[in-house]
């Protein structure tokens, strides 16, 4: 690699805010997040960015959830940035509320986001969800989604994959856990609702995530960006590794990069090195039912089957041109 090359790499317009010495830091030190927790870095990257975007004037609503016990346990809170603790399942409703309490008083510069995890979004709070699309409210929604339970022992969510253990779908001699066909994909129900935007993202690609992130927040209407953030405590690797086992979910195709306007796909990041299912699964306890002694080849095939349907599905292969 020539010197300008690594240059042009650094340069201000090439590199995320979180490499900024001045970034706002809206997540301060001092939270209680494991080591490597993909969610406290997802949520920091996307507060920073609407932070700086908004120049401060932001409200963030958060759901219960491990981001909240993390971050605010009384009477410590590690946010610098206004913020509510709402219940499981109405997040997006108290948000909308917010909004619309701004919007009364004229004080339209102010944005909201209202952001939890997969069990707040995906099933508890499913309906406040459905309702805030259906209205069109003036919200950003942010799930960051590791894929269960992890706050109450890793429990089984709507965005649990196929075959993957929890603690409520331990595999056995017959069983391989997570069932297959189970489950949600909230960014294609937010797109049938029609919203002005939905996007996925990654703690892997940092850039890409506050590049949507600013995109969405000077949006008006409902917007829904979905993260994906890896957990080493529930997922079982070493916490060092979230970011090598968040790319490897881009790289073999189970979680695409795309976005979507008014129900309609307009971009994705097309995939340039292609891993197979396999290389991203043996990484986790999780999946390690599925090898060893007790192998399940046709379990692996059918995840695979669900990676080449994305390639497809989010034209993953050769990519759409940004807008």
């Amino acid at each position: 690699m020539s010197y300008s090359t690594i240059r042009d790499r650094f340069e201000p317009e090439n590199t995320a805010l979180q490499s900024d010495y001045n970034r706002p830091n809206t997540l301060t030190s001092g939270h209680r997040a494991c080591q490597g927790c993909g969610e406290a870095t997802g949520a920091r990257a996307v507060l920073d960015t609407a932070y700086r975007a908004t120049n401060g004037n932001l409200v963030v609503v958060n759901a219960t959830g491990c981001l909240e016990v993390l971050s605010c346990v009384y009477p410590e809170n590690a946010w610098q940035v206004p913020w509510l603790h709402s219940l499981f399942g109405n997040t997006p409703a108290v948000a909308a509320g917010v909004a619309s309490a701004f919007k009364i008083k004229g004080m339209h510069d102010v944005r909201v986001i209202a952001q939890g995890g997969d069990g707040a979004t995906l099933d508890i709070g499913m309906g406040c969800l459905s309702g805030m699309f259906d209205r069109n409210d003036d919200v950003l929604y942010v799930c960051y989604d590791n894929q269960a339970y992890m706050n109450t022992g890793v429990q089984r969510s709507g965005s649990t994959p196929a075959y993957s253990r929890t603690a409520t779908t331990l595999p056995n001699a017959k069983y391989f856990g997570n069932a297959a066909g189970t489950g949600k994909n909230v960014p294609d129900i937010a797109m049938a609702h029609g919203i002005p935007y939905v996007a996925t993202a990654s703690i892997a690609n940092i850039q890409d995530l506050e590049k949507k992130i600013l995109r969405a927040i000077n949006i008006r209407g409902a917007r829904y960006v979905h993260v994906h953030v890896p957990c080493p405590l529930g997922w079982g690797y070493p916490p060092a590794e979230t970011v090598k086992v968040a790319r490897l979910a881009l790289q073999c195709g189970l979680f695409p990069l795309f976005e979507a306007e008014n129900g309609i796909l307009v971009a994705s990041t097309p995939i340039d090195v292609l891993k197979p299912v396999e290389e991203y699964l043996r990484l986790q306890r999780r999946f390690a039912h599925l090898f060893g002694k007790n192998a399940n080849p046709e379990a692996i095939k059918m995840l695979q089957q669900i990676a080449n349907k994305n390639l497809e599905k989010y034209r993953l292969s050769g990519g759409l041109s940004d807008v």
